[in-house]
């Protein structure tokens, strides 16, 4: 294997304050309460900058600002809406090389996936959604769909910047105001889009930014002035705010945890199969809701695929997240770290067989080497709960019913990939799976214009594409 020199991206192009306070009416404002936190690079444990909390008060004073700022926003004509979304586009380009290394730094994921992944879909998001500012009565939602007022949006701390862009671009698009908040692990590049509005001119209200923690998200979600509630995040946290919105007037969507089967018959392109397998798991360090974390490899070949597989796992590189070079870096927490080293141990006592490349890990930082759980039964806990991790579990099918089966028996139904030379295999297994995205001969696509979401577990509601605009409308008014 070739040896890589180090090829560090520069920390200096980001100017991180000491300490944030919240965004509010478009202004930057100290929180009513005292609560201050850390956020912290997961690479090296250094402390990056120290973060205000929003208090129940602080949340009220920025849905007020929102629905103050509602009543101008949502009566200006749909191309003017679109001139501020595509200013906000257009600075994103420009600025996108620091917010991706601001993502690395806050987030721990290598700066090739914050500058070749999240970035390009964070600004493609917004322009997309521009440009149907002023086309919404052909969305087929009614010939004069409505904004809805306010919308309280959490996202979750694995894609922070675009997952920001998956809510806050359809929802300004549509007319409605926002009050955001960012996980209370990776705020830094919800803040730095905070001064992108500035930045832009949007009017001041229309996007306000409040930090904090479970409490923070809780107090936005019951608040009586807003009219939508937007959710990425774990199922069990969804299944909280579900029951605070029963019996309310608020619109809500979920997009929740998942337990995604890769489906790989022996007709497969076996090469290509890998690295669809090392993208679907190895991705963001496995922190993806999406994420292949099931592999059903069919038996004529699994003993060919697994020995791929492990060769290509060697070549992985983990390490700094800033080193252009680097396909595996930080687990984003001390408190995720742990979770995803109990539930390998589980595996292990369950008896399944764990496998991990030589791999070193730095001293520092929360790390874990890509790993491969072999001898998997389904009722492992490994094959059942989401790990939010690079962990791959490893099952084996004969059929293809049987591959279907197994896919489909899990509470989650978010996505699933299927890996065949044969189109009417490809048909006849993506049509049973209960799963809300599909992808065929590749996996973790995404585009602006193509709805996301899932099934059961994994929520309802769509994001991304036309279907992205139905949240967050009101088509329904007389």
């Amino acid at each position: 294997m070739f040896e890589y020199a180090p090829a560090p991206e520069s920390r200096d192009i980001v100017d991180i304050r000491p300490s944030y306070g919240l965004f509010i009416n478009g202004e930057w404002v100290e929180p009513q309460g005292e609560e201050r936190h850390k956020t912290i690079n997961p690479a090296t444990e250094e402390v990056l900058a120290e973060i205000g909390w929003a208090s129940e008060t602080d949340v009220d004073r920025a849905v007020q600002a929102a629905r103050k700022a509602f009543t101008t926003w949502s009566a200006l004509p749909g191309a003017e809406r679109a001139k501020y979304i595509f200013r906000i586009a257009r600075i994103i380009q420009e600025r996108s090389r620091e917010l991706a290394v601001l993502e690395s730094l806050d987030n721990g994921k290598p700066i090739r996936e914050s500058r070749d992944v999240d970035l390009p879909l964070v600004a493609a998001h917004f322009f997309y959604y521009a440009g149907w500012a002023d086309k919404l009565a052909y969305a087929g939602l009614g010939v004069d769909p409505r904004p809805l007022g306010v919308a309280g949006q959490v996202i979750p701390w694995n894609f922070p910047l675009l997952m920001l862009a998956w809510k806050i671009a359809p929802a300004l698009a549509c007319g409605n105001t926002v009050v955001l908040k960012p996980a209370e692990t990776t705020p830094l590049t919800a803040l730095a889009f905070a001064e992108i509005c500035r930045q832009a001119d949007l009017p001041p209200g229309v996007v306000n930014i409040v930090t904090g923690a479970g409490a923070t998200g809780a107090a936005l979600v019951a608040h009586p002035g807003v009219d939508k509630v937007a959710f990425t995040g774990s199922t069990e946290v969804g299944r909280q705010i579900a029951r605070t919105l029963a019996g309310t007037r608020k619109k809500l969507t979920l997009e929740l945890g998942g337990k995604a089967a890769n489906i790989v018959f022996e007709d497969a392109a076996l090469d290509q199969a890998v690295e669809g397998i090392v993208n679907g798991i190895f991705f963001n360090q496995g922190h993806v809701c999406c994420a292949g974390s099931r592999l059903l490899v069919q038996e004529s070949i699994a003993g060919d695929l697994l020995e791929a597989l492990k060769r290509r796992l060697a070549t992985l590189r983990l390490g700094d997240p800033l080193d252009k070079n680097t396909d595996i870096g930080a687990i984003n927490s001390a408190a995720q770290l742990a979770k995803i080293r109990e539930l390998s141990a589980a595996g292990e006592s369950e008896g399944a067989e764990r496998w991990s490349p030589p791999c070193p890990l730095p001293d520092r930082g929360f790390w874990f080497p890509p790993t491969v759980f072999t001898g998997v039964a389904q009722s492992h806990r490994i094959a059942r709960e989401e790990i939010f991790g690079p962990v791959l579990s490893v099952l084996t099918f004969r059929t293809p019913a049987e591959a279907v089966e197994k896919a489909n028996n899990t509470p989650y139904g978010l996505s699933a990939g299927v890996w065949t030379e044969k189109g009417s295999l490809m048909l006849w297994t993506a049509s049973r799976l209960r799963a809300g995205v599909v992808w065929s001969n590749t996996f973790n696509r995404f585009d602006p214009a193509s709805p996301f979401g899932g099934y059961k577990e994994s929520g309802y509601g769509r994001e991304g594409g036309r279907h992205g605009l139905e949240a967050y409308l009101d088509w329904n008014h007389r």
